[in-house]
């Protein structure tokens, strides 16, 4: 006998709901509690399970279509099973409200209305979120276009972020190491740096990564635009072509992935010569500052300093906050302050800059100290690196009923879907850390999501524990964390134990003459599990992915106590910490 799938009652206050997407046909195998169409209310959209083992008999209401509570909305059976006449509908029990839900349903009717040839998903932004989530959904089968209106794929991280500060953060290590060979016996004279090279070496990274991301998209099938692109409905992509004209392009779903432009002060305009942005500093200047000025000690800020001082630049930071590098470790953010200060910056904390005013070839910039008295420092160039707002004006999504908070950014749940049914949002436009890492997870469950709904993906996607997103500062030395510090994990209700092991006691540490810098381990104290970790030290960057991995599976400091690491590395230091909040130490 056939089984009914019905309009179920998803809270008390709903009426009815709209069929958003069938994921089944007439024929088609289902498993027991295999998701069969996808349904949206006022409140909250779901995927409805299949009652029973069969095939999918009929589909009694079409997509797009708005039904109360109880409505029959197909039948499973086995097949040739007969399907009883005269389907009847519960009543609604109460009005229903408008808002959330008439827009979904407008959405799901218009997604019922396109061509045949329509999009299963364009993604508006081509850089680490966009690019990664193209690549996936071209990979999963999916009918993907990729709208960029850059010249180049790659976004702000490949061209002006992430990949060229740390080519010419590289440089600046290659220097320190030169400096502080002669204790490992050898001895470099008349080290100099030619900036005109180093241009041209990041300029031959970015040229090669941007080639590596055209290959991929060519072989993954997809379509890419290059172009400005606007949203007109939920399911139409107007793209301005770089080439002139515009091309329309009909989708069932859209990714918005525009990211984000660094902030503006309004008494600090960018000009591109004395005041800069980060997009500014990575680009070509002409040669080295011998001066710089920095508002701003986040991570951007920092890692500027850390940069130009170790080629020469005398570098002063001026931080609002009442110490840099906020999100970081408290002892790991003073111990970077303090070899900064070593390595010639000076850095000034809880100040406030009040004017910022070129002065022929200088920048001047007062700034008020906590007292009240205000201070003037002249530089050469100044950075300001103060935040990044999101990219989401002018983009079309006052045409959707997606919503923005009171930063610009899109709201989104756990599979990055806006409010509006089909249309999502990542990376740098969402309020979650601004990280091409997050942006890149991000768009993989997106598209997963997508893909799941249309039945190329058997299980939909996890939403991503920011807790466990690793976070990283490309400084000498680096740092890198990855969970709770201790002050947040008490909040969160733990009995907490911190264990501490020092680079000074690591073997492989002493031979790179690297031995500044500790690891923390933030440790539920009953149960083992690994709270958070704070690295400073060599290969910072790279060590705190063992106990992200560790987190992500919930794995104890017992785990990776009783896990060989071998001799002599940096990471036998995770080793000794985690060793010794297990009890176990042995050189801690």
């Amino acid at each position: 006998m056939a089984d009914k799938i019905q309009m179920p009652q998803l809270g008390e206050s709903i009426a009815e709901g709209t069929i958003v997407k069938w994921l089944k046909r007439p024929g088609d195998a289902v498993r027991k509690d295999e998701n069969v169409l996808v349904i949206s209310t006022d409140k909250v959209e779901a995927e409805i399970p299949s009652p029973a083992a069969g095939v999918l008999l009929t589909i009694d209401v079409a997509e797009g279509k708005t039904v109360p509570v109880g409505t029959v909305l197909g039948y499973v059976g086995a097949a040739g099973d007969k399907v009883a006449a005269g389907v009847t509908a519960a009543p609604p029990t109460s009005a229903p409200p408008a808002g959330a839900r008439a827009a979904a349903r407008a959405s799901a009717q218009s997604a019922a209305t396109l061509p045949h040839d329509a999009f299963d998903v364009v993604i508006i932004g081509g850089g680490p979120g966009g690019y990664v989530a193209a690549a996936r959904a071209g990979a999963l089968g999916l009918k993907v276009a990729l709208v960029e209106k850059d010249a180049k794929l790659g976004g702000t991280c490949l061209h002006r972020g992430c990949i060229p500060t740390k080519a010419l953060l590289h440089a600046a290590d290659v220097v320190t190491e030169l400096k502080e060979a002669s204790r490992a016996g050898v001895v470099a004279e008349g080290v100099r740096v030619d900036w005109a090279q180093l241009q041209k070496h990041k300029t031959q990274v970015i040229s090669s990564n941007a080639g590596g991301i055209d290959h991929l998209m060519k072989a993954r099938n997809v379509e890419v635009l290059k172009g400005f692109g606007r949203l007109e409905g939920a399911h139409t992509v107007a793209v301005a072509l770089t080439d002139g004209g515009e091309r329309k392009l009909a989708t069932k779903n859209v990714v918005v992935a525009v990211g984000s432009k660094p902030r503006e002060l309004p008494f600090a305009k960018f000009d591109g010569a004395r005041v800069l942005s980060s997009d500014h500093a990575t680009g070509a200047l002409e040669k080295l500052p011998g001066s710089l000025c920095i508002i701003g000690g986040g991570v951007i800020g920092i890692e500027f300093a850390s940069l130009f001082a170790r080629l020469g630049t005398k570098v002063t930071v001026l931080e609002l906050l009442p110490r840099i590098l906020l999100p970081c470790d408290v002892e790991v953010a003073k111990l970077l302050h303090g070899e900064l200060e070593k390595q010639g910056c000076v850095i000034a904390c809880g100040v406030k800059v009040t004017e910022v005013g070129v002065k022929g070839a200088a920048v001047a910039v007062t700034y008020q100290e906590a007292g009240g008295a205000k201070v003037e420092l002249n530089a050469e160039q100044l950075i300001v690196a103060v935040g990044r707002p999101p990219l989401t004006s002018g983009i079309g999504l006052e045409s959707t009923a997606a919503k923005l908070d009171k930063g610009g950014f899109v709201e989104v749940n756990g599979s990055m879907e806006s409010a509006e049914p089909g249309v999502f949002a990542i990376g740098d436009c969402v309020n979650t850390p601004w990280l091409a890492h997050v942006a890149s997870a991000e768009g993989l469950i997106a598209v997963e999501t997508v893909a799941h709904r249309l039945g190329k993906l058997e299980s939909p996607p996890t939403a991503l524990d920011y807790d466990h997103v690793p976070g990283c500062v490309y400084s000498e030395p680096p740092i890198a964390w990855c969970g709770l510090s201790e002050e947040e994990a008490s909040k969160r209700g733990h009995d907490v134990k911190v264990t501490r092991y020092d680079f000074a006691k690591n073997a492989k540490a002493a031979i790179l003459a690297k031995r500044r810098g500790f690891i923390k381990l933030v440790v539920d104290a009953k149960h083992g599990e690994i709270l958070g970790a704070h690295i400073i030290g060599p290969q910072a960057t790279d060590l705190i992915a063992e106990p992200a991995f560790a987190m992500q599976l919930e794995t104890t400091v017992h785990d990776i106590a009783t896990t060989v690491h071998a001799h002599p590395t940096l990471y036998e230091a995770i080793w000794e910490a985690a060793s010794s909040a297990a009890g176990r130490a042995v050189h801690g």
